[in-house]
């Protein structure tokens, strides 16, 4: 009978011990270290984005992105053994929506493939950290640097409105004493790109008249008019793609034919098919590290033979479809350099993201990217694109990939 408890207890015992060690993520797999959302055949990821309001048609395409990368490694058999699986949740671009998914979905994955808008990794620093999650954030602001857990895929918004305008001195003629106007959303976003573009201002003479608004903002009408009162040479736009085509179509018909360059996240092609379609092509320019989807490189053609393969009906966007292919790309290089570390745990991610450099993307991101020094955006190099109907994506390239001389001292705020 004693013998019988003995057993018994110790087959007890031994139970809680493995319970206790899959519960803590201590558990070794082939030697590898794991922990939440890995298996010895699985690593599960989530994405928070926006499917339904101002970024929808990126958010779209950023996971359509996602899906072609994640079913092309798999189907070669994954990273570390391992099939990568994303749980993908819309957060309509509300905070406290996302704030909701994340304590839905944070407990069973090893990191966050994707968080979508700058309001939205705010409302969930705290917890990201708590957590210790790695995190790829979409979206490019500088208050972002400076955490651990937050990849940035590129250059930070004021980084890319310095190089803009540099662009717009270079090349439409704008010098000192012209007045800029800068339309831009009110937050992280918004405000990190006009940090950039005072910056450029204050080097050479400039004159930044600022125009702020928020994300249900749709008609520029008044924002506009002020800008044509204040006699402005161009306009910058930090907001989402409705506000583009707004202020160009609004600024055309009041005859304000000035050029106008935005953020990455303030175009998408589906634009150049409405009635402000004309006057983006005649003046819009969209500065990002992303490429445009007609890019001529070996990651944009890839990504494009996939998408159109995949998605015969539609076109992929800029800051869509490529960022996310590429952030996969970034993803899958952090979890096999953690593979490598044998350490697919959370803070084994975390580790492994600082540990990446010289990261080529096939031209999907301008310029390789360095991850070792978190305080630093892992690159300063952006692409430079015009509207235009005729190539995929609505973007043509010009000229290659774009270091601006103001942007290598410049410092960004973390």
């Amino acid at each position: 009978m004693n013998r019988r408890l003995l057993a018994l207890l110790t087959a007890l015992l031994l139970a809680l011990t493995a319970c206790s060690k899959a519960t803590s993520g201590d558990q070794n797999a082939g030697g590898v270290k794991t922990g939440p959302g890995v298996t010895d055949s699985t690593i599960k990821l989530g994405s928070l984005v926006d499917l339904t309001a101002v970024f929808a048609p990126l958010g779209k395409s950023l996971v359509q992105g996602t899906q072609l990368f994640w079913k092309q490694e798999n189907d070669k058999g994954g990273v570390c053994g391992r099939t990568v699986e994303v749980t993908v949740k819309d957060h309509g671009y509300d905070p406290q929506k996302a704030v909701a998914l994340y304590r839905e979905v944070s407990g069973d994955v090893l990191g966050l493939q994707t968080v979508l808008g700058s309001p939205v990794i705010t409302a969930l620093r705290s917890s990201i950290a708590q957590d210790n999650l790695f995190v790829g954030f979409a979206g490019w602001t500088g208050a972002m640097l400076g955490d651990p857990h937050i990849q940035i895929l590129g250059t930070t918004y004021d980084i890319e409105m310095i190089t803009g305008l540099d662009f717009l001195m270079r090349s439409k003629g704008i010098k000192a004493g012209d007045k800029i106007g800068h339309i831009y959303f009110e937050g992280d976003y918004g405000e990190n790109a006009l940090r950039g573009s005072k910056y450029l201002a204050g080097q050479n003479g400039l004159t930044i008249v600022e125009q702020k608004i928020k994300a249900s903002d749709t008609d520029l009408s008044a924002q506009v008019a002020a800008l044509r009162n204040a006699g402005v040479a161009a306009i910058l736009m930090s907001a989402g793609p409705a506000q583009t085509a707004s202020a160009a179509g609004v600024a055309r018909s009041v005859g304000l034919a000035v050029p106008i360059v935005a953020n990455g996240p303030g175009f998408t092609p589906q634009l150049l098919s409405t009635p402000a379609g004309a006057a983006l092509k005649e003046n819009l320019h969209v500065v990002s590290s992303m490429a445009p989807p007609s890019l001529d490189s070996p990651g944009a053609r890839t990504l494009a033979d996939l998408f159109t393969k995949a998605h015969p009906n539609e076109q992929p966007t800029q800051v869509g479809s490529v960022f996310g292919y590429a952030q996969a790309q970034a993803t899958r290089a952090v979890l096999q350099k953690a593979c490598d570390n044998k350490d697919l745990t959370r803070q084994g991610l975390v580790t492994a993201l600082h540990q990446i450099s010289g990261l080529d993307t096939g031209g999907l991101v301008a310029g390789p990217l360095d991850y070792t020094n978190p305080d630093q955006p892992p690159t300063r190099t952006v692409y430079i694109a015009q509207a235009d109907s005729s190539v995929p994506g609505g973007l043509k390239a010009v000229g290659g990939p774009v270091e601006a001389e103001a942007a290598k001292s410049y410092q960004p705020k973390a």
